[in-house]
């Protein structure tokens, strides 16, 4: 099931957060969510539990209504697939082989491709007709290059920093004066760490690393890296890996703590801030932080985090085809930085088309002009956006005012529907969304009929 937040549409699934001591059923992801179905009138529906982490069923196929009777069978067979889920050693024995695997002879280190795993001498043979390779010294420094990325767009995947970013990320953070760094869901932001501390260039940084991949378990001691599922605050490993979170964030070694977390772009918005919250609650409610996702959730991440600010520098990632640096207009990544560090204090680079807006007091896109009208540069998308005399704000250079709506909007938007009613993409009824149409299917089909078609008489011509 595709479940989305509360507010994407005026009717779909909200989620329930957790509230008291009533604990959700578990499925391998850790402790479900609570989702209701919301109708456009209003109406709640009946309320079931889903998986936190997979918006898809074919990922997770937890289900169960809230106030289902479940058989003490279906909870002991429930039980077992979550114990077969888990990762095939606990953190403690990760570290224990990563420290036979550093001692091994170059000749005898080898990664299993097809599993994923360090191989020990011992293990060799059972993997003889696996894919494997060497391993270097560097590449055990940067085990999110030496490991494959997860690419479910739905769950869990994997879009890594490029270097640029990552530096830029470690070099504002150290000049902010921040000496740890809990890393969510940053894999290249704790690599770099390691690796610049073993240059003794700057003051050393010490960070930890949350995150839903076991995988980098076997890389990391068991103060470096937590097993962690950031929608639902779950901690696979209880209170041994809250401890070690506990002890990172107040440990009193004079280093101030800040938070980067980088979200797959699937997920929940309100779950997640929640979860962000959670892990401030173990430091500081105020603790700084930045949080790594597209422009256009802007307005859900203020509703939960009202003290964060959205930034104009563009992150982008290594294995994305789109959400690269240095394009223009709609091509350019959409990924933006929300902080509740002070904007003005975030310096972006001048060489890379950045300015500093005194007026607004923050750095901007060169692209983003200042609105005199508005009184702040507005633009979201990198684009130079324009103002609307009659709608009284900045809307993008592609919108045009219509007089019949009576707000800007695309040139050929549905005419005569206020913002937020505009129905079915599908059929144009106002009493579904597209997913709940139910010629959807025909649409596709045809779609499939018509792209048959063109083909065959391509090939024809």
């Amino acid at each position: 099931m595709d479940v989305t937040d509360a507010k994407d549409d005026s009717f779909g699934i909200e989620v329930i957060l957790p509230d008291g001591d009533k604990k959700a059923p578990c499925c391998p992801h850790g402790p479900t969510l609570l989702f209701e179905k919301v109708d456009k009138a209003g109406e709640k529906g009946r309320r079931f539990y889903a998986c936190s982490a997979c918006r898809d069923r074919k990922d997770c196929n937890f289900f169960q209504w809230e106030d289902e009777k479940v058989s003490e069978a279906r909870l002991l067979a429930r039980e077992a697939e979550n114990q077969s889920k888990r990762p095939p050693f606990t953190q403690e024995e990760y570290c224990t082989r990563f420290l036979k695997f550093a001692s091994l002879p170059l000749d005898a280190k080898k990664f299993c491709q097809d599993c994923q795993i360090l191989l020990l001498p011992e293990e060799h043979e059972a993997h003889s007709s696996h894919r494997s390779t060497a391993v270097t010294t560097a590449q055990l420094r940067r085990p999110s290059v030496l490991l494959r990325p997860l690419d479910n767009k739905k769950s869990n995947a994997q879009y890594l920093f490029t270097d640029r970013s990552s530096h830029f990320l470690l070099d504002t953070l150290a000049a902010l004066g921040y000496r740890k760094v809990l890393c969510v869901g940053t894999p290249r932001l704790q690599e770099l760490i390691k690796l610049r501390n073993l240059e003794k260039k700057d003051d050393p940084m010490r960070s930890l690393l949350l995150d839903i991949d076991f995988r980098y378990a076997q890389f990391y001691s068991q103060d470096e890296f937590c097993h962690y599922n950031m929608f639902n605050h779950h901690f696979f490993d209880g209170e041994a890996s809250r401890g070690v979170l506990q002890t990172f964030l107040s440990e009193c070694d004079g280093g101030k703590v800040v938070m980067v977390a980088d979200p797959p772009f699937g997920g929940l918005v309100t779950p997640l801030a929640n979860s962000f919250l959670e892990l401030m609650k173990n430091s500081d409610p105020n603790m700084p932080m930045m949080w790594i996702f597209p422009y256009f959730f802007e307005p859900r991440i203020l509703e939960c985090l009202p003290k964060f600010t959205m930034l104009d520098y563009q992150v982008d990632y290594d294995n994305h085809p789109l959400y690269k640096h240095g394009k223009t207009g709609r091509k350019q990544s959409p990924v933006r930085l929300f902080t509740n560090i002070s904007p003005k204090d975030v310096i972006l680079p001048k060489e890379e088309g950045y300015r500093f807006c005194s007026v607004c007091g923050r750095y901007v896109w060169s692209m983003n002009k200042h609105c005199t009208k508005c009184n702040t540069c507005p633009s979201k998308d990198g684009r130079e956006w324009k103002h609307c005399s009659l709608c009284e704000k900045c809307v993008k250079p592609s919108w045009k005012h219509c007089p019949v709506c009576g707000h800007c909007a695309l040139p050929d938007h549905p005419c005569g529907l206020s913002p937020g009613q505009e129905g079915c993409f599908n059929c144009g009824s106002l009493k579904h969304k597209r997913k709940a149409c139910p010629l959807k299917d025909a649409h596709r089909l045809n779609r499939r009929v018509h792209s048959h078609v063109f083909t065959q008489l391509h090939q024809v011509h």
